[in-house]
Parts: structure tokens; C-alpha cells; sequence
């Protein structure tokens, strides 16, 4: 079988050879190596019915080569202590972990808030909020083979810093390599539906000074989803939720120290977790016709091999992980993590619409299966593993979460034998392994029928493939039907109360928590991500992301690739004319001083030549005019502004920069002269956008008069004129 046969896209095909083929080798020395020697899991694999993890797909046996790697995706590190040595030591332990190829979550909550008196020479500390910088830049300088470093940043919502935390992605320069979310608990919640004062504390133990501060929590809420809809984040992490609700909940001797990247994972300090899913696709007997059903027999199997495959690497990991306190943690609780993905896909197979009370009721179905025939594995797992070493039948019965759906049956099995692993469930993106399948990720619904999926990793730098859902060109081949049905549907149109709902009925029976995306039209307003976040606890879910297309942080997923904006053809280059409008800034670098000039396009305002030059000190001059030139050919020849300024700000750190930075404190924004001259471009674009409209102020006016005698150019309607604008009972105003 060759690679060709196994995916059937550029896109997969580009995936399995950059990020998990190994040395060149086939596709069945490729099975072999990442089964392991597990035969029924090497045939699942094939039938596309189970796939590994990212890391152990890229990672497995490769220890034998002396290589040092970690099998498992994710890691939570002990969040560092209150004092400059702790803070520090996480920042290590950091940097190794992104060296085996794991991600890193941590949280905050332990550092004293700005302004906390301290006995060094600072006599103040800068407060929590400013280490964020410190991790984010060990996670953009320690790289990891064909991937990113992935980092999580939590605070507790009653730290002092808690609003600095909310605020600090609004500077699109701080913090760029950490996803952020607040950790909220049912208290504040409920000081959010009263409209009541919210109060912020911590003691620091050193000094025993309390640091006190009163917000209104609805405001505060409020700020939450107004930095949610412009920014994509923070996200929100229901801490009640998922100390509440797991097989874990009834230890007195277990905490939860922090989450993964991607939120699919509570962990204690130094926890990790090895991934594989499910392809729920492939379980659909007679897809697409009317006695289309779920095969249930074929997938119970497949979660007892599932939990079977994953504690072997498990066993076969424990010491490889990159630190002492990982492998302490992960031998003691021995969390694995199965989850799913092509749920939506499985949806469209059966003909169930997604969000409908039909697809609800399947999927809680399906997931209460998953959950009785994994904790039965894992059990009768003790007659070759023995117990988890920190297992405790009374504390696992005392969990709500294990009485409430688990079934007598199974519970007995597990009164007898006891757990091999202390968490079994959890729902990844599968972002890689999904799109590489052609199925669509996690539990989500499937983004558009057709779209653009930018990868940043897989070869280097920013690239673009046009994606048609594979689901849907498989649907149109075998009905033969020239218009979609009714039921079938996507992210972009469904509505986020089903969507919250599938999560919800999901995260009823995961023992660990989901990552999933709930992605929104650029319409969508700030009340409505408030509601979302409000429903999102109402119903049990343990944490929820938000991405609003439109708006200011890119997506991975796009509408529109950004190369075709510009309307020209392939060798295309744009004259650049007389009558540009020109902008200069100085900017202090690492060596000295250094001039930059933009010249922009008067219609539009884009950016359509660069000069630069340096000062009496400032670097080399001839390479600066080669820099600009090849910068401004590139501008002229179809390349985007924004994919312009990220190549300059992905520039590698200058040492010269960071040191004057320390020492003269004169440098301008970035960290090496690339970043700079990107801040230097941004600012003077804007400069010139604000110019060009204030021109053309009074024909915007005009134009607002000329709507305002017409119809309502959303629904139809008359306009109506009160509170000084032109308006519409829809919410059209021609003043906005």
C-alpha cells in the first residue's frame, strides 16, 4: 500500500511527509514504526478508523535513535512560586519541554500583582502580566521540528491583575506566542448575574501585605467579550467545571495546576497526556442513504484497542519525558487521552443536520458508549499494568462524574480490578491528523463547503491551499445532486446555540475537557459573544473558545486567500507613480539610529515602495537599499502589506537590540531592526489612511444622505429618522 492510496489530497499527503514521515521511509515502515508492533491498531490505522497524536506519529521509536523526544502532545509545568529563582525555573523547565517537541501550559495566579512590595532593589514588583513576556519569548526562541512552540498563560479571576491580563493581547507586539484564558469559577459567575462588586486579592506570604481591588463584575465580564470579539481572546476556562466534574473529583490528594495549549487538558504539575482519536466517519454503515445507521458494535472495539494503543506508548514513554517532575506525575496518574473527530462528517453521512435534537441525541449516545467500554478497558488493564499508583477506589467512587454515567455493570468490573489510568476521554483539535485525513477536526462542524487553510509549519513560512471539503465533493459524487440539502450545513451558518449545545452533550461524558473553536460571522456583536460565554457555563462546558472572522488576530482559517485581493496576474509588477504620498520615521535600533520612508498609493493608501537608510551608525547601507528594493518589488508584484509586516516581525532576535534595550532604553517597538521598520510601516500607514478619509470626509456625508432617503439597505424597510441618524427597527444606522 502506498501513501497515495492511504490520502487522496496534496494537502494530507503534505502533511504526512513534512510533519510525521521519518527519514524518507514508506508508508508501511511509517505503520509499522507508529503501531509499534500492534497489529489490530496498524489495521485501524489503515481504515483510517484511528490515528495517533501528532507526537507519536513523529516521535515513536525514534528514541532508539538516540534522538531525545517526548511521545506526548502536551505538558502542564508547575506554575512558578512567588519569587525571581521559581519564576525563572519554569522558564527552564519551559524551554526543555519545547526541546522533546511538547507543548507547555502554566498559570500566573501564584505572582504577585503590579505594584506588590518586594525586598530587591526594584522594591515593586511589575506584577504578574509582565512574565508573560519572558515565557512567550522562550517559546518563539526554542523551536520544535516542523511546528511551533504552543504555549498556555491562565490567571485566576480574583488576581489584581486580572484586567491587565484581559488587556494585555490588545497590543498585538506583547505576548505573541501564548494563547491566554481566564480561569472563572461559578462565584464570579454569579456576581456577573447580579450586577454585584467583584473583589480581587492576594496575600504575598514574604511580606503578608494584601493587595485588594473592587471591579463590577458585569463590566469586567463585559471587557471579557469586548477583547473576545476584537482579539480572539482571552479565553474562558470554567476552573469550577473541571475541578467538578471528572474521575479525579473526589481525590482530596489531586489538584489541577493549569491546562494545556489547546484547553482539551486539565492537568496536575507536570502532567502530560498521549493523544489518539477516533474517526467517527468511517463507523457509518450505508452512508448517505435512508437506512444509513451508526455502527456501535465495530466502534465499542475500537475504543478498547484505542485505550489498549495509547497505554502501551504511555508505557513505553515514561522515561522520555523531558523532566523528573513529568515523569513523576504521568507514572502516578497515567492520563491518556482518546477522543474523536470526524463528527460532523459522520453527521452528514447518516443525513443529520448538525445541532439538531437528532445529531444531539446521537452524539450523547455515542459519547456514553465511549466513556463505559474505555473505563472497561483501562480496568481490565490492571491484569497487565496493575492499578495507577495514586488510585483510590473510594475517592473514584465519591466522583460525580463517575456515578452519575457510568454503568452498574461496568462499575462493578471496576470495583473488582480498580483503573489503569486516572483519565481516559478527552477531544483534541486534530487539527493535523483531521485535515491530513480529509475529516472534518474535534467535534466541530466542517468550516465552509470550500475555503482557504493557511499552515504556517509546514514548509517554513505562510502558505495557502484552496480546500474543498472533502465530505462534500464525496456527497455530490455519489447522489449525483447538483444543490446541497437543507441538512447540510457549517460553521459560518450555524447557529452558536446548537454549537454550544453539541459541546455540551459531548462534555457531559469526557472526563478531560475539549478544545474547540466556536467560529462566528464578522456580524456577530459583543452581546452576542457575552450570551455565548454565559451559555457556555449554563451548560457544563469546561472551557470555550471564540474566534469572530473579521477580526484584528488572523485565523488559521480564512474566507479569501490573501494573495488574490491584489488582482494581478502571475509576473505582474505596478508602476509606482509620481504622486505617492511619502512618510518618514526614524527608528533606534540595536547599532543606532536608522531612516525609514514609505511611499504609499494615494487611491488606497497601500504601500507601494520602502527606502532605507541608515543614520551616522546604524548597520550596513547597501544592504538596507538591497532590503527595500526586494521589498518594494514585492509590494508591486501582488505580495500583501500584512504578510509584508508578519515576515519582518517573524525575524529572529537581535542580541545587539535586547542589550541596548536593557541599557539606553531608547530602542524603538520590536526586537531586531526588522520588527522595528514593521512598527515604523503600520504607523505610517495609518497616518496615511487617516489622511485619505478625512479628504474624503463630505463625500461620505453625502453618501450617508443618498442611503438615508432610500430604503434600509439591510432588510428593506423604511428608515426612519430619530436620535439624529437615519435609522432602522433591524439596527441599521446609516450614522454607524
Amino acid at each position: 500500500m502506498q501513501i497515495t492510496d492511504w490520502l487522496n489530497t496534496k494537502l494530507g499527503i503534505d502533511i504526512w511527509e513534512r510533519k510525521y514521515r521519518h527519514n524518507n521511509e514508506t508508508f508501511g515502515q511509517w505503520l509499522d514504526r507508529v503501531s509499534g508492533g500492534n497489529q489490530e491498531i496498524r489495521q485501524l490505522i489503515i481504515q483510517k478508523k484511528f490515528l495517533f497524536g501528532g507526537r507519536i506519529l513523529a516521535n515513536r521509536g525514534l528514541q532508539n535513535e538516540g534522538r531525545k523526544i517526548s511521545m506526548s502532545n502536551c505538558y502542564v509545568i508547575t506554575p512558578p512560586e512567588d519569587s525571581i529563582e521559581s519564576i525563572f525555573d519554569c522558564a527552564k523547565k519551559l524551554a526543555r519541554t519545547y526541546s522533546y517537541g511538547g507543548g507547555c501550559g502554566t498559570d500566573m495566579s501564584k505572582l504577585s500583582p503590579r505594584g506588590a512590595k518586594i525586598g530587591n532593589a526594584a522594591k515593586k514588583t511589575s506584577g504578574s502580566v509582565s512574565f508573560m513576556g519572558l515565557y512567550s519569548l522562550v517559546t518563539e526562541l526554542i523551536g520544535m521540528q516542523g511546528r511551533r512552540g504552543a504555549l498556555m498563560l491562565s490567571i485566576d479571576c480574583t488576581h489584581p491583575d486580572l484586567e491587565e491580563f484581559i488587556n494585555i493581547k490588545s497590543d498585538l507586539d506583547k505576548v505573541t506566542k501564548a494563547n491566554i484564558s481566564v480561569r472563572i469559577d461559578d462565584n464570579f459567575i454569579e456576581a456577573v448575574k447580579q450586577n454585584k462588586e467583584w473583589e480581587l486579592s492576594f496575600t504575598r506570604k514574604e511580606t503578608n501585605e494584601v493587595i485588594k481591588k473592587t471591579v463590577n463584575a458585569k463590566k469586567l465580564f463585559r471587557r471579557l467579550a469586548e477583547m473576545n470579539w476584537d482579539y480572539a481572546e482571552p479565553g474562558m476556562i470554567n476552573w469550577s467545571r473541571i475541578c467538578n466534574w471528572s474521575l479525579l473529583s473526589g481525590y482530596d490528594d489531586f489538584v489541577f495546576a493549569g491546562v494545556n495549549p489547546c484547553g482539551e487538558q486539565p492537568l496536575p504539575a507536570g502532567g502530560s497526556c498521549l493523544l489518539g482519536s477516533i474517526n467517527l466517519s468511517e463507523f457509518v454503515i450505508n452512508p448517505f442513504a435512508a437506512n444509513a445507521r451508526f455502527d456501535f458494535d465495530e466502534f465499542k472495539k475500537t475504543v478498547k484497542k484505542g485505550v489498549i494503543a495509547l497505554n502501551e506508548v504511555l508505557h513505553e514513554g515514561l522515561p522520555l519525558h523531558p523532566l523528573e517532575e513529568q515523569r513523576e506525575s504521568v507514572n502516578n496518574w497515567r492520563q491518556i487521552g482518546l477522543g474523536i473527530c470526524g463528527w460532523h462528517d459522520c453527521l452528514i453521512k447518516l443525513g443529520e443536520r448538525y445541532g439538531s435534537e437528532r445529531s444531539l441525541q446521537l452524539g450523547s449516545l455515542i459519547a456514553k458508549c465511549m466513556i463505559n467500554h474505555a473505563i472497561e478497558s483501562s480496568a481490565n488493564l490492571t491484569d497487565t499494568y496493575g492499578q495507577y499508583p495514586k488510585y483510590n477506589k473510594e475517592s473514584l467512587f465519591k466522583s460525580r462524574f463517575f456515578q452519575e454515567n457510568i454503568t452498574d455493570e461496568v462499575k462493578k468490573i471496576v470495583e473488582e480490578k480498580g483503573l489503569a489510568n486516572g483519565q481516559l476521554l478527552t477531544i483534541a483539535p486534530t487539527g493535523s491528523i483531521g485535515t491530513m485525513l480529509g475529516v472534518s477536526t474535534g467535534i466541530e462542524p466542517i468550516y465552509k463547503v470550500d475555503y482557504i487553510r493557511k499552515t504556517e509549519s509546514l514548509h517554513g513560512e505562510d502558505t495557502y491551499y484552496k480546500v474543498y471539503t472533502p465530505i462534500i465533493e464525496e456527497y455530490m459524487e455519489l447522489t449525483n445532486e447538483s444543490t446541497l440539502p437543507d441538512f447540510i450545513n457549517c460553521a459560518m451558518n450555524l447557529n452558536y446555540k446548537e454549537r454550544i449545545e453539541m459541546q455540551a452533550v459531548w462534555q457531559r461524558y469526557i472526563d478531560a475537557s475539549i478544545s474547540s473553536t466556536v467560529n462566528l460571522p464578522e456580524n456577530t456583536t459583543i452581546d452576542d459573544i457575552e450570551q455565548l460565554y454565559m451559555l457556555a457555563w449554563e451548560r457544563g462546558l469546561k472551557g470555550v473558545t471564540i474566534y469572530r472572522n473579521g477580526c484584528k488576530r488572523d485565523g488559521v482559517l480564512l474566507d479569501k486567500n490573501p494573495d488574490e485581493n491584489n488582482g494581478l496576474t502571475w509576473g505582474t509588477t505596478l508602476e509606482a507613480t509620481d504622486d505617492l504620498i511619502g512618510r518618514k520615521k526614524k527608528i533606534m535600533t540595536g547599532c543606532g539610529s536608522l531612516h525609514v520612508q514609505g511611499w504609499f498609493d494615494p487611491a488606497n493608501g497601500k504601500l507601494m515602495e520602502l527606502y532605507l537608510s541608515k543614520g551616522s551608525r546604524g548597520g550596513c547601507n547597501s544592504f538596507m537599499v538591497a532590503l527595500s528594493r526586494t521589498i518594494s518589488a514585492g509590494l508591486r508584484t501582488g505580495l500583501s502589506f500584512d504578510y509584508a509586516i508578519d515576515q519582518l516581525k517573524s525575524a529572529p532576535i537581535c542580541a545587539s537590540y535586547a542589550v541596548r534595550t536593557a541599557i539606553k532604553k531608547d530602542t524603538s517597538s520590536g526586537n531586531c531592526c526588522p520588527a522595528a521598520i514593521a512598527s515604523a510601516l503600520i504607523e505610517m500607514q495609518k497616518d496615511v489612511f487617516d489622511e485619505l478619509l478625512d479628504e474624503e470626509e463630505i463625500s461620505k456625508n453625502e453618501i450617508v444622505v443618498i442611503e438615508a432617503k432610500n430604503k434600509c439597505p439591510d432588510c428593506g424597510a423604511e428608515l426612519k429618522f430619530y436620535g439624529g441618524c437615519h435609522s432602522c427597527d433591524c439596527g441599521y444606522s446609516a450614522c454607524n
